[in-house]
């Protein structure tokens, strides 16, 4: 079965930094670095090409790593089939999901689904969309949830909520335009963006596009990686514009702390969706949860 010298290497990696990993891992960076040498000791290969802060697999990690995946691949199907010879309704699933999904949504559902089945080992990976298809891809997680426009032709997608995405800022004396804003107006205010790779980050630019705008012709002040940044951020710049989904901002709104500003040419609706490996069926445990996140989040409020 995998050891955690493997999980170190998976992580470094998966993640190409010693940093992250550690992080992952909640261990030292000065552990994995440790961890990493006992494996190139063992093999007698260096597996990580380390220039400056740049990390990358050299050939015998590359080879270490395709043996790594295939192992803890095994291993999991040895795990769910002995759990199974006393409960069907055992076993592990690794979820991921993009970060307003990993923040805002899985969460609340997951209590309920280990009330009901209590022997289900969950792990969550919290990560935007880009990456969570590439766990799905690589085999690091069973089943994902996304927001974006690209999509991979090796995954399915499945519907699971729709969503929007709104202009925001930071709550101000006299409260929101009456009317919505013209869009240049908006854009010319420094904006407050998620990172590349992210969903959110997607659907904006695929709108701007249909107006022949492009994010470099902007004035970005920050791009982060996650929603709740980015509402702190805004509360602290009184200036900038940021753009989040609608059910992000729920409390911040209600409390006077920022308020969504109507542009009147610009609609950012998109999609909330399930998603796994194409042609590869999904566990007993998967589907499980699947149907559960659909039951749960049913009596959103769809747009």
């Amino acid at each position: 079965m995998p050891d955690f010298r493997q999980r170190v290497f998976q992580s470094v990696a998966r993640h190409l930094s010693f940093t992250k990993a550690a992080q992952e891992l909640y261990i030292t960076q000065p552990a994995v670095t440790k961890h990493i040498r006992e494996l190139e000791r063992l093999y007698g290969q260096r597996l990580f090409e380390r220039r400056g802060n740049r990390v990358s697999l050299t050939t015998a990690g590359g080879l270490l790593l395709a043996h790594a995946d295939a192992v803890e691949s095994l291993h999991r199907q040895l795990t769910e089939q002995l759990h199974t010879l006393h409960d069907e309704a055992a076993g592990r699933l690794r979820l991921g999901a993009s970060t307003t999904l990993a923040q805002y949504l899985i969460p609340p559902i997951l209590p309920s689904f280990q009330q009901r089945y209590p022997h289900v080992e969950l792990t969550l990976l919290n990560a935007n969309s880009e990456q969570v298809a590439e766990a799905l891809l690589r085999g690091h997680i069973d089943l994902g949830f996304v927001e974006g426009q690209v999509k991979s032709r090796d995954l399915h997608y499945e519907l699971l909520l729709h969503d929007e995405l709104l202009a925001v800022r930071r709550a101000t004396p006299t409260g929101p335009p009456a009317e919505p804003l013209p869009l240049a107006e908006v854009l010319r205010h420094p904006l407050v963006l998620r990172e590349r790779g992210s969903g959110t980050l997607e659907v904006l630019e695929f709108a701007l596009r249909a107006h022949h705008i492009k994010l470099a012709e902007l004035k970005v002040a920050f791009y982060l990686d996650n929603t709740e940044a980015i509402k702190a951020y805004l509360e602290a710049a009184p200036d900038c514009v940021g753009f989040v989904s609608k059910r992000a901002l729920t409390k911040e709104v209600a409390a006077g702390e920022l308020e969504i500003i109507p542009v009147r040419e610009l609609h950012l609706p998109r999609r909330f969706e399930a998603v796994w490996v194409q042609g590869q069926p999904l566990s007993a445990q998967a589907q499980r949860f699947l149907a559960h996140a659909h039951r749960s989040l049913s009596g959103e409020v769809v747009s």
